[in-house]
């Protein structure tokens, strides 16, 4: 889980281009050294572990380019080996300009590669929202994880999850939102079993209770893996979320996804790819998907300098709309 905020969003992606809600936080779910390494690059025989259920359609999802519009800059610096901080400045004439500060305290100095790493990081914008988010080795089969967000001057979410990995499943509980005076909370738990080398099968529970309402959704699991394809299946009360990825060569990647959802009656079907050209330095990733919502963005790193641009478009021509972004990350 990245938020608390996901668990009444439904099925689908929460941003959509052309979407009224701003871009989430580059945070806003786990960091990707919380992930285990692929399944079948485990060669000694046991059982794998199955990784997290919020990473199940990561391989998917990081095919699809991001939405940009208007103009951003980030700058990153790195100030000591545990020390990190950016900047980030976006103008925008869809949804509100602003200005956010970032910064990260790391107990290895080799975040990147390690995995067990203690992380504690932090975001404010220009609005005075503040993101606090904290990561946590316990123990070498126990992590924790607190996130603490708010909305100008009110609380929106206060979580704590802790997650257990054995070798070859992994059990995870969140309490989100407690409240003893509104008698509110929300619990969602968790659970990952490697059947095979290849086969995951889990499912996730959301408990919700509150003063006027009280319930649970049930979702189940699946995903089969081999060295160069991943396939993915969510289904329960709350509709169905399946996604397929596919590695052609070192350059070619792809990646399609079909999510439905029983509370809006919708469904959407899309479609994404990643060319990476290493020798000219660029990443180029398109999609297109049933909303007749057509979008890329490219990233050339412009060597020698330490920066990356990076152009994107998204037309959705059954809205008749453009929008346009450019953006620089130094560092």
């Amino acid at each position: 889980m990245g938020s608390v905020l996901a668990l009444s969003s439904g099925l689908g992606h929460q941003n959509w281009p052309f979407s009224p809600d701003p871009p989430p936080s580059r945070w806003d779910t786990h960091p990707a050294h919380w992930d285990s390494p692929p399944r079948w690059e485990r060669r000694d025989g046991r059982l794998p572990n199955p990784g997290s259920f919020h990473s199940l359609h990561r391989s998917c999802k990081d095919v699809f380019p991001q939405q940009i519009e208007g103009v951003k800059m980030i700058v990153n610096k790195t100030l000591s080996s545990f020390f990190k901080v950016s900047h980030t400045l976006h103008l925008s004439a869809v949804s509100p300009s602003y200005y956010r500060f970032h910064v990260e305290h790391l107990q290895s100095d080799n975040y990147s590669k390690e995995k067990d790493a203690t992380a504690l990081i932090g975001e404010m914008d220009s609005s005075g929202s503040l993101n606090a988010h904290a990561l946590l080795h316990i123990s070498e089969r126990v992590r924790a994880r607190t996130v603490f967000q708010t909305q100008q001057s009110q609380f929106v979410t206060w979580q704590f999850e802790t997650e257990y990995r054995a070798s070859d499943f992994t059990a995870a509980v969140t309490v989100a939102n407690p409240d003893i005076l509104r008698e509110s909370v929300i619990l969602v738990a968790h659970f990952l079993q490697s059947v095979s080398s290849g086969l995951v099968l889990g499912g996730e529970l959301v408990y919700h209770r509150g003063r006027a309402e009280e319930g649970g959704i049930l979702t189940l699991a699946g995903q089969y893996s081999r060295p160069n394809w991943v396939a993915t299946l969510n289904a329960g009360k709350g509709g169905a979320h399946a996604s397929y990825y596919h590695r052609a060569n070192k350059q070619i990647q792809v990646g399609v996804e079909f999510e439905a959802s029983t509370r809006t009656h919708e469904t959407t079907t899309s479609f994404g790819y990643q060319m990476e050209l290493p020798e000219a330095n660029m990443v180029f990733r398109g999609m297109i998907n049933s909303r007749c919502i057509i979008g890329g963005v490219l990233e050339k790193r412009l060597t020698p300098l330490p920066a990356t641009l990076i152009m994107g478009a998204f037309v959705n021509h059954r809205g008749d709309k453009l929008q346009v972004g450019l953006g620089v990350n130094v560092g």
